[in-house]
């Protein structure tokens, strides 16, 4: 009964009125101050703040609503108008009036949301207004020989953009795949999810440097702002800083901290050394193994020039642990070079993330893997951008048996870098070891459209189980390539033969071809050595192989272990012993073993 009377006096008192208006204009509220705040450069703190006042504001609302009533004349105490039944009742109307109007802007709201979704589900999705692609700046020197230095100037500005909080930077790759875009910049927004381009040209010579830069809006086409900019070449750092901080304006993103001074770091006071270190990381970022000797050089050059140079030393690094992929070296030697000049570079700048990269990398090559992960860590943590430390994260996780965690960190990648060929390579390969056939053949479609001839050896177990063998057999002859430096001439062709081919003596060939090579006792064995010799039916031969020692490229063999195609391995009484001797089982000690694995009592780890 006295329930029944405190509802009766909520409804006289127009609290449940109140409440319900409350309620809808604070969602209404809050779904304008999310959509809208972001237009105006509205912080995110403040609209957390706006969102935490909105619920406080409640409890106060409905007291204020149960001890006075809205009248013609004002707020009155509930106690004056009690016996005025006719005010009460015009309060009530009022409110439901304001109740209506209210609800109908939220349902207006509501609608509009799931419009805008619908576009989004159906590909239609509208840019955020703050996102911009850096195209690298055309080459316009008299001899047009300065290609690798005017695609530097476009990636530190794309670097230096990209730690621009509240800006969407689409990644290196993706940008630089639209070199010759051309006048059709709407297709550039369109691929990459961004609603700004800019392009610009360089024209060095001699000392002298000449940047035009112009930012354009690409859904009209409409030009935002353009400038040209010179100087000799020791104003590099101060003209890339200047077009930046003209960028930022443009888009109304607000700098934070140093950034209005300093948002990009002056490397070196040296342009000798710059060039050096552009040229050097043009052979990097194509990964042309071929030329890793000269980038060496150029690197070890522009570090005597200024020793102090700290980017110089984590890129000579990141050359150095990942040459054996390429060219063959002494792995241990690299290793020990890279982890060096990565140690050098980090005493000169601690928060470099390209250095920490390098020491993860290494102590993964060296099978060290709870240390790789620690420095992965912390190169994602000083830049959650970081391509390199992310995909290596990647295969850390492969290599060890996650797949799933693998598979996470490749998207995050193509979140950031959608067209970054090795990463949709590998996301291809989840795809396949998940049974998705469909999806894994776009994907390693794009990568091979891409230019990354490696992944045409992983496409080829996909050409295999689709039924196609003599393509899986092309495939893998012109991907293994990449992975056979050390081996003779044509010994691609003998492995996909062994492999995909029907023939029980090629396949033999192809097992004599691998036992050559490791009877010349090579001091770092190859990766495709005991990877072929797992894929040619060889289990127990290829984890005795691989326990000898980190190889140059364990990551090869890794990929199938964890998938169908390493099942016979997985199932060998030794596999827990060999999950020892290779560092995997201490790092399962530490962050839990792989889906289908566990330890048991003895504390040696079984898979499925």
């Amino acid at each position: 009964m006295a329930s029944t009377s405190f509802f009766a006096e909520l409804k006289r008192r127009n609290v449940l009125r109140a409440a319900t208006l409350y309620a809808a204009g604070a969602w209404l509220l809050v779904q304008v101050v999310t959509q809208v705040g972001p237009v105006f450069s509205l912080p995110a703190e403040t609209q957390r703040w706006i969102i935490i006042a909105a619920a406080i504001g409640f409890p106060f609302a409905m007291a204020l609503s149960w001890f006075y009533e809205l009248t013609p004349e004002g707020f009155k105490r509930d106690a004056d108008v009690v016996s005025e039944t006719s005010i009460t009742q015009q309060t009530g109307k009022r409110l439901d009036r304001a109740i209506i109007v209210v609800l109908s802007l939220a349902v207006v709201l509501l609608l509009a949301n799931l419009f805008a979704s619908r576009r989004i589900a159906d590909g239609e999705a509208v840019a955020p207004g703050k996102s911009i692609a850096i195209l690298p700046f055309r080459d316009l020197s008299p001899n047009h020989d300065q290609g690798y230095f005017s695609d530097g100037m476009s990636e530190e500005l794309l670097n230096a953009l990209a730690q621009v909080k509240d800006l969407k930077v689409a990644g290196r790759a993706s940008s630089f795949h639209f070199r010759d875009a051309g006048d059709d910049l709407g297709a550039v927004g369109k691929a990459l999810g961004v609603a700004n381009v800019l392009e610009g040209s360089v024209r060095k010579q001699d000392k002298q440097v000449r940047i035009v830069a112009r930012l354009v809006q690409v859904a009209d086409g409409r030009e935002l702002w353009s400038h040209e900019y010179d100087g000799d070449l020791s104003d590099v750092f101060k003209l890339q800083q200047d077009i930046a901080t003209a960028i930022t304006d443009q888009l109304r993103v607000v700098l934070v901290g140093g950034q209005k001074d300093h948002l990009v770091p002056e490397l070196t006071a040296n342009p000798d050394a710059h060039a050096l270190y552009l040229r050097a990381s043009e052979t990097f970022a194509r990964r042309d193994g071929a030329h890793f000797p000269d980038a060496i050089a150029q690197l070890q050059q522009a570090i005597a020039l200024d020793p102090k140079f700290a980017r110089a030393h984590a890129r000579l690094a990141a050359v150095h642990v990942v040459s054996s992929n390429y060219v063959p070296v002494d792995l241990d030697e690299s290793l020990k070079q890279a982890e060096a000049e990565a140690q050098a570079a980090l005493a000169l700048d601690s928060q470099l993330a390209e250095a920490h990269a390098v020491l993860g990398a290494a102590a993964q090559a060296r099978r060290h893997y709870v240390d790789a992960h620690v420095e992965f860590d912390k190169a994602i943590a000083i830049d959650p951008r970081d391509t390199l430390a992310i995909g290596w994260l990647g295969l850390l996780w492969s290599t060890t048996g996650d797949v799933p965690k693998a598979t996470q960190c490749y998207d995050r990648i193509l979140a950031i870098d959608p067209l970054l060929p090795s990463a949709i390579a590998w996301r291809a390969s989840s795809y396949f070891r998940d049974g998705d056939n469909v999806d894994a053949r776009r994907l390693f479609e794009q990568s091979v459209a891409l230019g990354l001839s490696w992944s045409e050896a992983r496409f080829a177990d996909l050409e295999y189980a689709d039924g196609h063998k003599d393509v899986a057999v092309a495939r893998a002859t012109r991907g293994l390539q990449a992975h056979l430096a050390e081996f003779p001439q044509g010994t691609a062709a003998i492995l996909a033969q062994g492999i995909y081919g029907d023939d029980p003596a090629a396949r033999a060939k192809a097992i004599a071809a691998v036992e050559a090579y490791l009877a010349t006792k090579p001091k770092s064995v190859a990766g495709a050595a005991p990877w072929a010799l797992m894929r040619l039916g060889e289990p127990a031969r290829a984890l005795e192989v691989s326990a000898l020692g980190p190889t140059g490229n364990d990551t090869l063999m890794y990929r199938d272990i964890w998938s169908f195609l390493g099942k016979d391995v997985r199932i060998l009484p030794q596999f827990g012993d060999y999950l020892r001797t290779v560092g995997i089982a201490a790092f399962w000690d530490r962050y839990g073993p792989a889906p289908g694995c566990h330890r048991n009592r003895d504390g040696r780890y079984a898979c499925e």
